[in-house]
């Protein structure tokens, strides 16, 4: 299947695409939400937020993840509704299969799914709506609400509600829901891509029943004796190239095992290579034995793209400043594939030093 990128163009979302989503609603449905595999906090809050949302207008909703998420997620609402693909195969597939409208939020490939359950959702004939703020969205569906310049697919969710005329339907487990992802998305609303907009959103859903002080408490001070052991392992295997104003950090499985590794664990430990004086970009490189793969998790600062890097060289994407990617060589191979790509990006590296 050949695929396209939409022009910069055609990414927000027309009065055309709003009017038709707009029309499905009208009618009871049943409909299916799905984010992308690894789920974050925005998709999370996205998925479970319009789940709840949908639901008091009267449809049947479902979420459906592709797989498992952290623990310092599953206090949300309805997390003990969420059905994963990959535990629940055959009920799952039925339920996509019976829907009437599906949902994709915060990714923009149907790959992001993983490999089965994107050959379940490639086989519908039903409508896909995506709502999304990551770049270059492929073109699996018309229906389409894309904002690269939104901080978090929550706050489009927020205001996807507010273009409805429905924010009378955000209660707390709604608000909830959106805040932590609009926070998790947002590094806790330090990003430059937190808008004053932003900030009126996060004070309504506030004013709607979102405790703050909790949904941080909730997220971030939940550690474990052996996630605060990873990290110090983490932080031991930090290397810094000053030539390229670059470090990386490498977990192997063996360090996983050793101190009890759970999904979640290392959430936020590239950001310490990121925080180092004079570096611009940031990597971590995590062994995942189960999926035969390396993750990889990037970062940077001022004006280098870390989305076009994970594109070009890693099977990734995201966004300018925050991106993910894969290899499927070893450990030690793909770390020794990115330091050979460093040369060719020396330039770049050393000029946005002076942008920090």
């Amino acid at each position: 299947k050949k695929i396209r990128f939409y022009p910069i163009f055609a990414l927000l979302m027309t009065d055309k695409t709003f009017n038709t989503i707009k029309q499905l609603l009208e009618s009871p449905k049943k409909v299916v939400i799905v984010p992308h595999q690894n789920p974050d906090g925005d998709a999370v809050g996205a998925s479970l937020g319009l789940s709840l949302f949908l639901q008091k207008l009267g449809h049947q909703a479902q979420v459906i993840s592709p797989n498992d998420y952290p623990k310092f997620l599953k206090w949300m609402p309805e997390t003990d509704k969420v059905i994963q693909f990959e535990q629940h195969f055959k009920k799952a597939t039925k339920i996509i299969e019976e829907s009437e409208l599906i949902f994709i939020v915060d990714f923009n490939a149907l790959n992001r799914t993983g490999d089965a359950m994107t050959k379940v959702l490639e086989t519908l004939k039903i409508p896909l709506v995506m709502i999304d703020h990551h770049q270059q969205p492929d073109n699996f569906t018309e229906l389409i609400y894309s904002d690269t310049s939104i901080c978090s697919t929550c706050q489009m969710v927020y205001q996807f509600i507010e273009k409805l005329n429905r924010l009378d339907k955000i209660d707390a487990a709604i608000a909830t829901c959106l805040y932590t992802g609009i926070m998790t998305d947002t590094g806790s609303f330090k990003y430059r891509s937190t808008t004053s907009t932003t900030h009126r959103i996060i004070a309504n859903l506030i004013d709607k029943g979102a405790n703050n002080n909790d949904i941080h408490n909730s997220v971030y001070d939940t550690n474990t004796y052996s996630g605060l052991q990873l990290l110090g392992r983490a932080l031991s295997n930090l290397r810094v190239i000053n030539e390229y104003n670059t470090a990386y950090i490498t977990i192997s499985e063996a360090d996983k095992s050793e101190f009890n590794f759970s999904k979640g664990d290392t959430e936020g430990f590239v950001n310490y290579g990121l925080s180092i004086d004079n570096i611009v970009f940031a990597v971590i490189f995590i062994e995942d034995a189960s999926q035969g793969i390396i993750k990889m998790s990037l970062r940077s600062k001022g004006n280098f793209s870390v989305n076009q890097f994970a594109r070009t060289h890693f099977e990734g994407g995201g966004h300018d400043n925050a991106a993910g990617g894969k290899s499927k060589d070893t450990l030690e191979n793909t770390v020794k594939t990115f330091l050979a790509l460093l040369p060719q990006y020396k330039s770049d590296l050393n000029k946005n030093e002076g942008n920090l």
